[in-house]
C-alpha cells in the first residue's frame, strides 16, 4: 500500500489539535458552529493542571470525544524559565487571559459557544476523559 494512501488514517489518530491563538479559535469555531474549549494552565507548577493534562487531555478518549465536537485552545502559564513560551505566544496568552481568565485561575476549562458567549467554567473535574465529557455534554445540552 502506498504510504500517501495510509497516511490520512495516521492523521485521523493524531492526538488533539490545540490552538494557541484565542482569536484563530474563535473563528475555527463560528466556522465550524462548534463550541471552544478554552484551557488556562501552569504546567510546570500546578499539580491540578499536571493532572488535568495527564488524565484528560492527554487521553485518546478525549482525543476521541473532542475530534469533532469541540475547537480546542490551551494557554500554559509555566513558571520555570526554561519553559517559557516565545514572547509573541505570551502575548497571545495575555490576552486570552484578559478576556476569560481575570481572576487568575488555574486550571480553568472555559466552554464558549460558537458566537463566543461563555457557556461555563471550571476547574479541575476529577475521574478521568469519561467525567470531563459528561460534564461537557451536560453544559452543552443546556443551552
Amino acid at each position: 500500500m502506498s504510504p500517501l494512501i495510509s497516511a490520512p488514517q495516521v492523521l485521523l489518530d493524531a492526538p488533539a489539535a490545540w490552538l494557541s491563538n484565542l482569536g484563530a479559535a474563535q473563528a475555527q469555531a463560528k466556522a465550524t458552529n462548534r463550541p471552544v474549549l478554552v484551557v488556562f494552565s501552569g504546567s510546570d507548577w500546578c499539580k491540578p493542571c499536571i493532572m488535568y493534562e495527564r488524565e484528560v487531555f492527554s487521553q485518546p478518549a478525549f482525543t476521541a470525544y473532542a475530534k469533532d465536537r469541540l475547537v480546542l485552545a490551551h494557554f500554559d502559564f509555566p513558571r520555570q524559565k526554561r519553559n517559557q513560551p516565545t514572547a509573541a505566544q505570551l502575548k497571545l496568552n495575555e490576552a486570552a487571559a484578559a478576556q476569560l481568565n481575570r481572576s487568575g485561575d488555574f486550571p480553568l476549562a472555559v466552554l464558549l459557544s460558537p458566537d463566543g458567549k461563555v457557556l461555563a467554567k471550571t476547574g479541575y473535574v476529577a475521574g478521568g476523559p469519561a467525567a470531563f465529557e459528561a460534564y461537557l455534554n451536560k453544559v452543552l445540552l443546556a443551552r
